[in-house]
């Protein structure tokens, strides 16, 4: 099993477009966040955007994308250098969930494009105004958009015996694991927890559903993949 600790990260919500708008000295900034998993889907949504936007005079972007934000990528669209594109990338890599900000960590929100139109209401706002405008309208999309974490998961199947399946699905929910929905078949239950994909972690998980279960119960180790779970 990996030893690397980075088995998880904050993503935004699959499949919606969560938006925000202001109005700054006239000018009207849009902006819009979606998730996305590759530089192809997020300079697809970059376009989209702008041809349902065309009558705006700039699309700014940016967009973080992998576990560890490998790839990264920021448009000023026309705005002078350094004051839209970049100041948009800084907000999502500076955005903290309240977990992280109540222990103190490092933000991780990746996996998401964010594109801020703006129409020119005819005054300047100079390039501190700039910087402001476009940062401030990413960080407030961010603090009211649904996110999710993102783990790298070890599925673990435990084979119930149908009456069991219930009370040992709430014993292990009490114990704080995530649990991925129950199938149901013709002579057992299958319960599936999704474990952070650390060796630590999975023991961890072992050891306690044959506890709850007084060794009645032997969990199976299976395949790893990526899951959406509820922020922590």
């Amino acid at each position: 099993m990996p030893s690397d600790p980075n088995v998880s990260y904050t993503v935004l919500r699959a499949n919606s477009v969560h938006t925000h708008e202001a109005e700054i000295k006239k000018s009207r900034f849009l902006a819009l966040l979606k998730r996305v998993d590759s530089e192809a889907a997020a300079r697809a949504f970059i376009a989209e955007t702008k041809a349902q936007y065309r009558d705006a005079r700039h699309h700014c972007s940016a967009f973080l994308i992998g576990p560890t934000r490998e790839t990264g990528r920021s448009s000023d669209d026309g705005e002078p250098s350094g004051t839209a594109g970049m100041p948009m990338m800084q907000a999502l890599s500076a955005h903290k969930v309240p977990s992280q900000r109540e222990q103190q960590l490092e933000g991780d929100l990746s996996d998401i494009c964010a594109v801020v139109v703006r129409w020119f209401g005819g005054v300047k706002l100079g390039a501190g105004g700039l910087v402001r405008a476009y940062s401030g309208s990413v960080a407030a999309a961010l603090e009211t958009a649904p996110l999710r974490t993102r783990m790298r998961s070890r599925s673990l199947t435990v084979c119930l015996a149908h009456a069991d399946a219930g009370r040992v699905e709430d014993d292990v929910r009490t114990a704080g694991f995530t649990v991925l929905p129950t199938r149901y078949e013709a002579d057992a239950a299958v319960l599936t927890l999704a474990v952070p994909d650390r060796e630590l972690d999975v023991r961890n998980a072992l050891d306690t559903v044959t506890s709850l279960t007084a060794g009645q119960y032997i969990p199976r180790p299976g395949s790893v993949d990526w899951h959406d779970i509820p922020l922590r």
